[in-house]
C-alpha cells in the first residue's frame, strides 16, 4: 500500500513533465510560424534596413556638416566683400573709363 500513493504521484508528475514538454514543443512552433509571418509581412512593407538607415543617416550628417562648413565660409567671404567696397567701385570706375 505505501507503493501505491507513490506510484500514483509519480506517473502524475511523468504526465506533467510530458505535458511540458509538449506545451514546450507547441510555443516554439508558434513562434516560428509567428516570426516567418512577421518577416514576410515586413518583406512586403518595402521597409528600410536597420544598416542602410545607419549609413544614410551618416551620410546626411556628413552633408549638415559640410554645409555649415561652405555657409561659414560663405559668410566669411561675404564679410570681406562688405568691408573694402571703396575698392569696388574704384575699380569698377577704372575698367569702364578703359572700355
Amino acid at each position: 500500500m505505501n507503493n501505491g500513493p507513490n506510484r500514483i504521484l509519480d506517473e502524475f508528475a511523468k504526465m506533467m513533465t510530458d505535458a511540458a514538454g509538449v506545451a514546450q514543443g507547441a510555443r516554439r512552433e508558434v513562434e516560428t510560424v509567428f516570426r516567418s509571418q512577421a518577416e514576410r509581412f515586413l518583406a512586403q512593407m518595402d521597409l528600410v534596413q536597420r544598416d542602410e538607415f545607419e549609413a544614410v543617416k551618416e551620410m546626411a550628417s556628413k552633408a549638415r556638416m559640410e554645409n555649415e562648413a561652405l555657409r561659414a565660409e560663405l559668410d566669411e567671404i561675404k564679410a570681406g566683400l562688405s568691408k573694402t567696397p571703396a575698392k569696388r567701385k574704384s575699380a569698377a570706375k577704372t575698367s569702364s573709363k578703359s572700355a
